[in-house]
Order: structure tokens, then C-alpha cells, then sequence
């Protein structure tokens, strides 16, 4: 696999507060490459636990295919603020009214693309709203509710969070990780590795955030028949291995939205960190047939 990310912007990416109808939303926002006709503009959600630097590593490439590519910190994680204890202001509506809120920002229509819970979060804005939308790309984003020892693990840090504060989990975090855990980021959607940058992104995320939105995962109905009746182009991209939604039933909902399959080899639940160069190939390729 290769080598995570740092948090620092790629080259010719810019790290902003974007202005939306509905607040502000940290971003990082990276260019079509100098002497590239411009193809498009995407939008992509970070999953739980994660952010906006975990799409650091396919700027550069989905640049180079003629794509701007803006990647958020949603409501509540790491440098967008939102309620501390206030769990609705995360509900999966509120979530989805947001990308709305984004899609205008940075002139619709986009590709949209979700990782792990953004897929999800990703879903319901497509299905409140599909007209600011180009195309739809669920990454390493099942069709319900994740696994079921993933549910333990949700709920296990639901349980730490009623009684500890965010720095208190963070420590027991690192103290209960295997040394494989330890080399890979560890908890349910992070790719990236540096520990002090790791530990202060966990920091800045609101703990009702990861209340509200893990618990969203834990329950989330299928709605992938309410999906494929909305008319547009869908991409299913996904590791060869996933602890979080098993391949297979990745494999089906490919089939039953009638969606374009990628499956990248060697990547697990992080393909955009574990295999970022065949990950943009594929996503730029998916983005490319399904250009307005």
C-alpha cells in the first residue's frame, strides 16, 4: 500500500472557510493543472472519524484529468464547527441539506463523491435533491448499515464518549491498538498516519457529531432501490477487502443501481489512501463518460 497522506494541502491546493447558505465549511480546494482544459468541478465527503485531508492524495491526479476538486470537513468534523452536544444538528437531513448548501457554493452542477459515511450523507442530498448533481460515486459506501463488528466498534466509542472526554478516548484509543492498527491509522475510516495531526483532528471534531453519525450508521436503512430510480450516472468503487460493508454486497449494489464497478486492488476500506494513483484513474474515468 502506499504511504498516508501528511495534512498538509498538495501543490496548487489552497485550504479555505467556504461561504455557504448555511454557514461556513473548512475545504480544500485544489485547481485543474495548469494547460488542462477543464472537465469539472467534484465535491467529496470524508467519512466518520475522518475529514477533508484524506483526499489529499487524488488532487493532483484528478487535477491533471481536468477536475477541481473540492474536499470538505462536514458539519462538525475537525475544522468546521458545529454544536458540541446538540446530536440534531447532525441528523442525516441536516448532513445532506449541507452538500445542497456546498453544491451551490462552488457552482453547480458537480460529481459528487462520499467515502464510507459521506456516501451515505452523499445519498440523501441526491435523493432531497439530484438537479446540482453531474454524477454520483459511492466510495468504500454500502447500501444500510455497516458490519456488525464494526457496530461494536461504533458502540463501544459511544459508550467512552458518555463518560470521557474527547482527549481521555483519544488516549484509550491508542492504548487498546494492535501494533498493525497503530501502523495504519486504526479507527473505522482513517488513512492517514501522523499521530499529532491525527490526534488533533480528532480533537477539533464535536463529539455529538460522532454520536449522531455513527449512530446513522448503525441503522441506516437500505435505500437503494429509492436511489436508482433518480436519473443519474452512479459509480461503486471499493478496496478489494472491506471490513466495514463486505465486497459481495458492494458487488450487488452495483447491480441493483445499475452502476459502474471498480474494485482496486490491494486498497481496503481507504482506497484514496492505500492505492491513491489507481483510485483517481478510476473515479476520473467514471467522471469523464458521465460529463454533461
Amino acid at each position: 500500500m502506499s504511504r498516508p497522506p501528511s495534512f498538509v494541502p498538495p501543490p496548487g491546493a489552497r485550504a479555505y472557510p467556504l461561504r455557504t447558505g448555511r454557514g461556513e465549511f473548512a475545504v480544500v480546494d485544489s485547481p485543474v493543472a495548469d494547460g488542462v482544459e477543464p472537465r469539472g468541478v467534484a465535491l467529496l465527503l470524508p467519512g466518520f472519524t475522518g475529514s477533508k485531508e484524506d483526499f489529499n492524495p487524488l488532487h493532483v491526479a484528478l487535477g491533471a484529468r481536468g477536475y477541481r476538486t473540492v474536499a470538505v470537513d462536514g458539519r462538525g468534523q475537525y475544522e468546521t464547527d458545529g454544536p458540541r452536544d446538540d446530536e440534531s444538528a447532525y441528523a442525516q437531513d441536516e448532513l445532506a441539506r449541507d452538500v445542497l448548501a456546498l453544491a451551490e457554493a462552488v457552482d453547480a452542477p458537480v460529481h459528487l463523491l462520499g467515502h464510507s459515511l459521506g456516501g451515505q450523507v452523499a445519498r440523501a442530498a441526491v435523493l432531497l435533491d439530484h438537479a446540482p448533481f453531474v454524477s454520483l460515486t459511492l466510495m468504500a459506501s454500502g447500501p444500510a448499515q455497516i458490519s456488525a463488528s464494526q457496530q461494536d466498534r461504533v458502540k463501544l466509542l459511544r459508550d467512552a464518549l458518555a463518560v470521557m472526554s474527547m482527549a481521555e478516548v483519544w488516549d484509550a484509543i491508542q492504548a487498546m491498538e494492535t501494533p498493525e492498527e497503530t501502523e495504519t491509522g486504526g479507527a473505522l475510516d482513517e488513512g492517514l498516519d501522523d499521530r499529532e495531526d491525527l490526534r488533533r483532528r480528532w480533537l477539533g471534531t464535536k463529539p455529538a457529531q460522532l454520536l449522531a453519525t455513527g449512530r446513522q450508521l448503525c441503522v441506516e436503512p437500505d435505500r437503494v432501490a429509492e436511489l436508482a430510480a433518480v436519473p443519474l450516472p452512479f459509480h461503486v468503487l471499493s478496496g478489494s477487502r472491506d471490513d466495514t460493508w463486505p465486497v459481495p454486497l458492494l458487488d450487488d449494489m452495483a447491480v441493483r443501481l445499475k452502476a459502474r464497478r471498480t474494485v482496486v486492488a490491494r486498497a481496503e476500506h481507504s482506497p484514496n489512501t492505500d492505492q491513491p494513483a489507481a483510485t483517481a484513474k478510476a473515479i476520473a474515468d467514471f467522471w469523464d463518460t458521465a460529463a454533461p
